[in-house]
């Protein structure tokens, strides 16, 4: 388990009051069938935090899988994506030891103090990066969120591993930095 992630679910109980296991009983009792609904019921419930109401949920649904299956199911018949996926995995780890990945049924979310970048396997051919980049300009190769809507405000289009470029980078720590 990431380390960062880890460090959150160890601090839930005394943030939020109870710890994940039980979290997922009363999240399991409520059967809530989109993501979002789970959050809102959390956060005003609850008054769990964003950060914590997201993680909540997200492994709530997930406990039947771990966080190397949930990713190695995102690939399964786009394996020539991983490679891709991996590199931008490695990097994101060199930003900060204050980040969680957060691997869900089809996506992978990175999370600061919010997300502020999204890696979803979109195509069997392409990976789409969504990053939260307020404020700066849509230009040829940092596109707008497209289907990511408002979880992101641009969009990368990624179908080689050397597209893992210099630009990339910095458009990954630019985000990773206004993220807090």
């Amino acid at each position: 388990m990431d380390k960062a992630l880890k460090t959150m679910i160890d601090n839930m109980p005394e943030k939020t009051g109870k710890s994940l296991e039980e979290w997922k009983v009363i999240l399991k009792e409520k059967a809530f069938s989109k993501h979002s609904e789970g959050v809102k019921y959390l956060k005003s419930e609850h008054s769990v935090t964003h950060g914590f109401a997201n993680t909540i949920v997200a492994l709530s649904k997930e406990e039947n899988n771990s966080e190397e299956d949930l990713v190695a199911n995102q690939y399964k018949g786009k394996e020539d994506l991983k490679p891709i996926y991996d590199e931008l995995i490695r990097f994101v780890k060199t930003l900060g030891n204050d980040l969680t990945i957060t691997p869900k049924k089809g996506s992978v979310s990175i999370i600061r103090k919010r997300q502020f970048i999204l890696i979803k396997p979109a195509t069997k051919t392409r990976i789409d990066l969504g990053f939260k980049l307020k404020g700066k300009p849509v230009e040829t190769r940092l596109e707008n969120s497209g289907p990511f809507g408002t979880m992101c405000t641009h969009r990368v289009k990624l179908t080689d591993i050397k597209e893992v470029d210099t630009e990339l980078k910095n458009w990954i720590q630019e985000a990773y930095n206004k993220s807090i």
